[in-house]
């Protein structure tokens, strides 16, 4: 998963800010903020970009359908009139 490849972005550039003395209490904190950020990220109820662009397809077949189906609605009210 990318969200996986950022949260070890994230560390690592974290653990290069920290002072070389802290390094030893580095692997709990990766481990904590893991934890903490993965747990608030699971309550956000997100969905992967995969899946966002599943619905953005489905979303622009459905509108087209509907367009088609007003025009021919349309088409049908005009030859009924006629």
């Amino acid at each position: 998963m990318n969200t996986n490849i950022n949260f070890d972005m994230f560390f690592k550039q974290f653990s290069e800010t920290l002072p070389k003395g802290l390094l030893s209490l580095h692997h709990d904190l990766e481990k904590n903020l893991r934890v903490g950020l993965d747990a608030t990220l699971q309550k956000m109820n997100l969905v992967t970009r995969e899946e966002f662009d599943i619905q953005v397809a489905v979303l622009e077949h459905t509108r087209q359908r509907l367009e088609d189906l007003e025009t021919e609605i349309a088409n049908l009210k005009s030859n009924q009139t006629n």
